[in-house]
């Protein structure tokens, strides 16, 4: 399962500091919409079920690659459409 956490719970889990956060997003290490959404202009969240995975994938990216490709179909926009009659 995936959810999105806030910097301060991000950094609690995992040890890094929110900079640290900022420089992974920067240099696209972390990519948006995949390891963190930004919310409004002062509010960022991230996926940490796919940092823990990133973590513990850093040396095996193709390992990392096929969690995304999970969380990717897994989302309500990547399932298929029900055919049938609306009901109103």
């Amino acid at each position: 399962m995936n959810y999105f956490v806030s910097k301060r719970q991000l950094s609690e889990q995992i040890g890094l500091s929110p900079e640290t956060f900022k420089r992974y997003r920067l240099k696209g290490i972390w990519e948006e919409g995949i390891h963190w959404q930004k919310i409004n202009s002062r509010t960022t969240l991230y996926n940490i079920t796919l940092i823990l995975d990133w973590i513990a994938n850093r040396d095996n990216p193709q390992a990392h690659q096929r969690a995304i490709d999970i969380y990717l179909q897994s989302l309500p926009s990547n399932q298929p459409h029900k055919r049938g009659r609306k009901v109103n």
